[in-house]
């Protein structure tokens, strides 16, 4: 059954001004690359819908609800503004808010709708994977958390038991939380440590409560990790989740934040990385899932050199086309390299010329390898 993915220039649409990190050209750009390699053509793309108030409140609270569409209206005080997150500077209110995140949402539940209609067996919607929105609350550039009302949606309509993989470099704190007492959807997530980065959650010894114990995993590793040590923690330990949960479906966050050009993060991944993490899940999707993956977006505050190269590798490890070599097409090229203050990428790996030696390699990678036993003495 061929792969699908979910798109539409209205999903541009979600951004909170100009200047904020949070910026989904990326998302049009990565489109755009696989379009000009002849990767994806206008038969794989599926228009989204619009998420309805009911789906949204799968999750969220309806005060929060209404406050958001106040505040896309600007109809809501200060306090109200600050009791619920819409007024900081990660995630400030902006004109219409209610309904651009509600098309975002809709995209993912598009996908979900895909797969369990037996249209595709994989979804890419990267519009989504706002993995930090809280039941009541905004955070860290979410709104509404569509990756939450996803798996929630996928366990209530359709009764599916659902594997959550977060491979963004911030831990997904508004999904495990969600879930936090549930037992039909598992949350994993392999991040930085939160020692050093928001949200400072993510420990190993998060692991769930009620009948939610044991279902959810963290891997906290180290700043500064590399592909060799992250690769092996992450795919030894993801396919004992897989094994022990025995999912029907995987909704997959795929945040390319943890690259060593990233702005907001201290992890030293590269292109290898990222063309393995979402070809591992593939696999363990075929393996455990019944093949069944929807996979989503997330994090990626370098447009320009990283985003689009490497969330093309979603599309094509679900649609598996080897991971290309050499030149990036001409034409996409010439359409953004005008457009970037940074060295434009003109290759689809990374050319590490900018790539500064760890000297604590052998220590992070230990540190690394003692997470992973933790785990594996929790799961085993």
């Amino acid at each position: 059954m061929n792969a699908l993915y979910v798109y539409s220039d209205e999903l541009l649409k979600y951004r909170f001004n100009d200047t904020h990190p949070f910026n989904q050209m990326r998302l049009k750009m990565t489109t755009d690359l696989l379009k000009s390699a002849n990767f994806l053509n206008d038969e794989d793309i599926v228009q989204p819908r619009v998420a309805t108030e009911e789906e949204i409140l799968l999750v969220h609270k309806p005060d929060y609800v209404d406050a958001v569409k106040r505040a896309g209206h600007n109809e809501i005080s200060e306090k109200e503004l600050e009791n619920f997150g819409l007024n900081t500077e990660d995630t400030p209110q902006f004109e219409n808010m209610h309904e651009k995140c509600s098309m975002l949402v809709g995209a993912s539940l598009t996908g979900a709708d895909l797969i369990m209609n037996n249209k595709a067996k994989k979804v890419a919607s990267l519009a989504g994977g706002l993995h930090h929105g809280f039941t009541g609350k905004a955070s860290g550039f979410c709104v509404y958390n569509d990756a939450a009302i996803a798996c929630q949606y996928l366990r209530v309509k359709y009764n599916q038991r659902v594997l959550y993989i977060d491979t963004d470099a911030h831990h997904g704190d508004g999904v495990q939380f969600t879930f936090y007492d549930m037992n039909d959807v598992m949350t994993y997530s392999i991040h930085e440590t939160g020692r050093y980065l928001f949200p400072g959650t993510g420990l190993v010894t998060e692991r769930g409560v009620d009948l939610g114990f044991g279902f959810s995993v963290n891997l906290p590793v180290d700043a500064f990790t590399e592909d060799d040590s992250f690769l092996q923690i992450f795919e030894e330990s993801v396919e004992i989740v897989a094994r022990q949960f025995n999912p029907d479906i995987i909704v997959h966050v795929n945040g390319v934040d943890a690259h060593y050009r990233d702005p907001m993060t201290h992890l030293s991944l590269t292109s290898k990385s990222y063309e393995e993490i979402p070809r591992i899940v593939n696999k363990i999707a075929d393996k455990y899932a019944n093949g069944k993956i929807l996979a989503l977006g997330g994090g990626g505050y370098n447009i320009w050199q990283v985003v689009p190269r490497m969330w093309a590798q979603v599309w094509l490890a679900i649609k598996e086309i080897d991971s290309p070599k050499g030149k990036l097409p001409e034409a996409f090229i010439e359409k953004y390299q005008p457009l970037s203050k940074l060295d434009f990428p003109i290759e689809w790996e990374d050319d590490l010329s900018d790539y500064k030696d760890i000297p604590r390699r052998d220590e992070i990678t230990e540190r690394n390898a003692m997470v992973l036993d933790r785990i594996k003495m929790y799961l085993e």
